[in-house]
């Protein structure tokens, strides 16, 4: 018997990450019910799961509509975007769909693959797809996740027990080609997404990789980037060139090419 967070259960090879960890959502919600609790109701489980910065995405198995997948082969040598939507059906949720996938060049022109993923059936996933065509102007181009029992949801704990009901918050987990979470996004249900934003994200994040810098409040590609501390003000200046000194700590430059 393999454990998480000192609880123990069976772990299934479906939904488990490489080590070892088990869907604590779901595992949380079936001791609730045995107790006799609701399943909104908080507990001390609730703080025991966690994806911080820098962890290893958890991997999965899971039905989609593009057919079965394991998380990390489907996205292998690739940066990812997983975020949740409530529900098919929904409106908000539909309008966030149709932008996703009317931004797929976008996102392959980054490398990135995106997935979606809801607490709905595979046949509801199907037959919602046409409106999000209509209303998006796209065909959907990329899989949703059919997360019926919770397991991938729990997970990456994307069921908040204090927003009133067992469906998923709007989630967002950027995650790199070593399959290491870089950036997280959480909005409310009422609150559709600006993807915009993740692109921005995911711009800054491949710039920092690729270069000693930093990007500032508001920042977005093409306008000038922070140097590092942990560079001398000469030494980027051998790097970058022209490098204006505002404070010890703060050097501004132009942003580099990613390769510079």
């Amino acid at each position: 018997m393999k454990t998480i967070d000192g609880l123990p259960g069976p772990c299934s090879s479906l939904r488990c990450d490489r080590n070892g960890r088990e869907n604590a959502g779901a595992d949380r919600a079936r001791r609730r019910r045995e107790a006799g609790k609701s399943i909104n109701e908080p507990t001390t489980e609730d703080v025991t799961v966690s994806i911080r910065l820098g962890d290893e995405a958890p991997n999965f198995t899971a039905e989609t509509t593009e057919g079965q997948i394991d998380f990390h082969a489907w996205k292998d040598g690739s940066w990812a975007v997983l975020f949740s939507h409530p529900a098919d059906y929904t409106p908000v949720c539909t309008t966030e769909l149709g932008r996703t996938a009317g931004l797929q060049a976008e996102f392959a022109k980054r490398n990135v693959k995106v997935i979606a993923i809801s607490v709905d059936s595979i046949e509801d996933h199907r037959g919602w797809t046409p409106d999000i065509r209509d209303v998006g102007g796209t065909d959907l181009n990329f899989p949703i996740i059919a997360d019926s029992d919770r397991a991938v949801s729990g997970l990456y704990d994307m069921i908040h027990p204090g927003e009133g009901d067992t469906s998923t918050v709007r989630a967002v987990f950027v995650i790199d080609p070593a399959n290491k979470v870089r950036a997280t996004l959480t909005y409310p249900k009422s609150v559709g997404r600006n993807f915009a934003e993740i692109l921005r994200v995911l711009d800054a994040l491949q710039l920092t990789d690729a270069a000693p810098v930093s990007t500032p409040a508001d920042w977005v590609p093409g306008q000038r980037v922070i140097v590092s501390p942990t560079m001398a003000t000469d030494e980027a200046r051998q790097r970058f060139g022209d490098v204006e000194e505002v404070k010890p700590y703060l050097r501004w430059t132009a942003q580099p090419t990613k390769t510079s």
